[in-house]
Parts: structure tokens; C-alpha cells; sequence
């Protein structure tokens, strides 16, 4: 009788050996650490957060780094972070493209249609940049210093006369959209700084005012790009990274999910398990 317990529990332990050994082998160990890098624009919070989504479900650590513009593009550059999928082009990161390009591989565009301006309320009478005259006390509503969309802006009120004695008016995005929702619920006069893809444009009625000197350049579209080494370093999160591209509509959905109150790790989450299919298609 004692024997028999006593080779129960050897048969236990080994199984209990086997099934550690089996554990120390786990598909689920890290493929590597990776660093993305971003803005925090609406826009690029939903494109990065998905990203990093599908770079962790493939078994990658990966962490987000926000950082001012410029910033961004340098680190980028340095290798300080792996990649970034937030350059637009051709226009409006013209400038860093330019400084940081040669340290850069540029994946292309992995989502075309996009645009940048001067936008406002659609019941303000105005069309156009040039039809300006003395509109919210001749204040345009901005983002972040170093902004891309504000070097423009810059330029536009030296190059549009009937802008003398404007003034642009630095802020966050946040700030942006805060104190255009509250212009439009007290039907102000209000002048900001827009891009789309953007959920303000799903939420409230509002254009692009012309740009007829093309201060603003035409459609933009957004680049992903990575230092050079990371195909080498992480093969598998390059293909990702290469091949990453989706839309205007499958953007401004989790932009919407994320304006709503859904945090943006779970809005990447959703979009991505309902879009399995195209996901599976960037590993390939």
C-alpha cells in the first residue's frame, strides 16, 4: 500500500514537471519590445491605439509614447521610438519630412482622403478665407504649438490681406474642440483649425472655408514610417506596420467610440475584432 502511494505520487510529479516544462515553452512569450510613437490628435490616438492592439495579440510588448510633433519625427529618426503611423503628407508634415527624412523609412500612406483648413460652424456667413473680415474678434482657434496645421495658419494670415491683425490662438486639440462645441451651442462665431478624418464633422454641422491661395495644399494623405533597422530587429512587426491601412469611415468610427466615452484601448479593441478579416490581411 505504501508503494502504491508512493508511485502515485512520482506519476503525479512527473506529470506536474511535464506540464511545466510544456508551460516554459508558451507560444505566448514576448516576440520583442516595440515603441510607437504619436501625437495626441484624435485621429492618430484611434490609428496608433489599433495598431498596438494587433501588435499585442501577435505576443509583442508594446508601448505608446506620446510626444509633441516635432518631437515625434525625431524620435522616430533616432530610434528612440520604433514607429509612428501619423505623417501627413504632402503638406502638412512637409517641414519634418524634410529635417528627418534621410533617418526615415517611409511605409506610404496607410490612409488616403485626408484634409486640413480653416473650418466653421455652417451658419456663419462666410465661404471663404479671402470673404474674412472680423469674425469671432479676428481670433482663429488653434491646436499645439508646432502643429503642422499651424505652421499653415501662420502662413495664411501673411499671405491673405484681409488678415491683417488676426490673431491664432494657440491651444490643445482638446481645447479646440471644447470651445468650438461651446460656440456652436450658443450659435457664436467661431473659427478653428480643422483636419478630417475627425469626429467634429460626424457630431456638428460644419465646413471648410476655400482656401484660394492653397495655403491648406489639397488632400493629404496620413504615412507610416519607422526607423531604419526595425525590418531587421522585428520582421514581423514591419509587415504589420507595412501593410497597416484602413479608411476614412473605419477611423472616424473609433474616433466616435472614443469621443463617446469608450477609452481608447477598448475602442481599438472592438474595431479591431469587428474588422478580423482586414486585420488578418496587414500579417500576412
Amino acid at each position: 500500500m505504501i508503494k502504491s502511494k508512493w508511485m502515485l505520487g512520482s506519476v503525479a510529479m512527473a506529470a506536474t514537471l511535464l506540464l511545466s516544462a510544456c508551460g516554459g515553452e508558451d507560444s505566448s512569450e514576448s516576440l520583442g519590445e516595440i515603441n510607437l510613437a504619436y501625437v495626441e490628435w484624435d485621429t492618430e490616438v484611434a490609428s496608433t491605439h489599433v495598431v498596438a492592439h494587433v501588435l499585442e495579440d501577435m505576443g509583442y510588448d508594446v508601448t505608446l509614447t506620446p510626444l509633441d510633433n516635432a518631437i515625434m519625427w525625431e524620435a522616430v529618426s533616432k530610434g528612440e521610438a520604433d514607429a509612428m503611423v501619423a505623417g501627413w503628407l504632402p503638406a502638412t508634415h512637409a517641414a519634418q519630412l524634410e529635417k528627418y527624412g534621410a533617418d526615415l523609412e517611409d511605409l506610404g500612406a496607410n490612409l488616403e482622403g485626408a484634409k486640413i483648413g480653416l473650418v466653421v460652424p455652417s451658419y456663419m456667413d462666410v465661404n471663404s478665407i479671402e470673404d474674412l473680415s472680423d469674425e469671432a474678434k479676428k481670433t482663429i482657434t488653434g491646436i499645439e504649438p508646432g502643429a503642422g496645421i499651424m505652421s499653415a495658419s501662420e502662413n495664411a494670415l501673411k499671405e491673405y490681406s484681409n488678415l491683417e491683425g488676426w490673431t491664432l490662438q494657440s491651444a490643445s486639440s482638446g481645447a479646440m474642440t471644447v470651445a468650438l462645441d461651446q460656440a456652436i451651442k450658443n450659435n457664436e462665431e467661431i473659427i478653428v483649425t480643422g483636419w478630417s478624418p475627425h469626429w467634429k464633422f460626424a457630431s456638428y454641422d460644419l465646413k471648410y472655408l476655400e482656401d484660394p491661395k492653397g495655403i491648406y495644399g489639397g488632400a493629404e494623405n496620413i504615412h507610416t514610417f519607422a526607423h531604419k533597422g526595425l525590418a531587421e530587429d522585428h520582421a514581423e512587426a514591419y509587415k504589420v506596420l507595412d501593410a497597416f491601412s484602413w479608411t476614412v469611415e473605419d477611423m472616424e468610427e473609433v474616433m466616435l467610440d472614443i469621443q463617446d466615452g469608450t477609452s481608447p484601448k477598448e475602442a481599438a479593441e472592438k474595431w479591431v475584432k469587428d474588422n478580423s478579416e482586414l486585420v488578418e490581411s496587414w500579417k500576412k
